[in-house]
C-alpha cells in the first residue's frame, strides 16, 4: 500500500526541455500538435506519477490550447503540476513556454489539463493522496479542478451524441 499522507504540489512538478528538431515539425516548419501533445502528456504522468508513487493512464485531456507556434531550432519548455487529487485521480497542469534560443526570448505556446488515474498490478484504480494546499492560488485551483470534475462526471452521454455519426469506414 502506499503512502497516503497529503502531498505538496510543489513534490510532483515536472520541468521537461524540447528541443524542437525537423522530424518534429509540421509543413509550416512548427513544431507538430501531436508531438507537442505527446510531451504534454509524459510531463504530466511523471507528475502525476510522483504524486501518487503509483503507475498512472490518461483518463482525459481537457482544454488544450494551441497559443501559438514553437518554431524548429526554438527549446520547448514543459512545467506539469498536480492541480487537484480526487480518490483515485488526479487533475495535472501543465504548460509549454517556446524559448528562441539566441535572445533566451520566452512565451506561452500550449497548455493543457489532464486527469490521470492511478491503477495497481490489477488494473483498477488505487487510492492516491490528498493535495496539501499551501495557498489561496492553490486552493483556489483546486476548487476550479473539482467544478470541472462535476461537469466531466455529469456530462455522461448527454454529449457523446457525435460518437453515433463516426461509423467505421469501409477499407481503412
Amino acid at each position: 500500500m502506499s503512502d497516503l499522507s497529503p502531498k505538496s504540489p510543489r513534490d510532483s512538478e515536472v520541468v521537461m526541455t524540447q528541443l524542437i528538431l525537423p522530424p518534429d515539425a509540421n509543413n509550416l516548419n512548427a513544431a507538430f500538435g501531436g508531438k507537442v501533445m505527446q510531451w504534454i502528456d509524459i510531463c504530466g504522468a511523471v507528475a502525476a506519477q510522483r504524486h501518487c508513487r503509483q503507475v498512472v493512464v490518461t483518463a482525459s485531456m481537457d482544454d488544450l490550447h494551441f497559443h501559438a507556434p514553437i518554431r524548429v531550432g526554438w527549446i520547448a519548455l514543459l512545467h506539469a503540476r498536480v492541480l487537484a487529487s480526487f480518490r483515485t485521480s488526479l487533475e495535472v497542469g501543465v504548460t509549454v513556454h517556446a524559448e528562441n534560443p539566441l535572445t533566451g526570448e520566452r512565451h506561452l505556446t500550449t497548455s493543457a489539463l489532464l486527469t490521470f488515474v492511478a491503477q495497481g498490478q490489477d488494473g483498477k484504480g488505487v487510492p492516491v493522496p490528498p493535495l496539501l494546499l499551501e495557498s489561496e492560488a492553490e486552493r483556489q485551483a483546486f476548487q476550479e479542478a473539482e467544478a470541472r470534475r462535476a461537469r466531466r462526471r455529469g456530462r455522461g452521454q448527454e454529449e457523446q451524441s457525435w460518437l453515433k455519426v463516426m461509423k467505421p469506414v469501409a477499407g481503412a
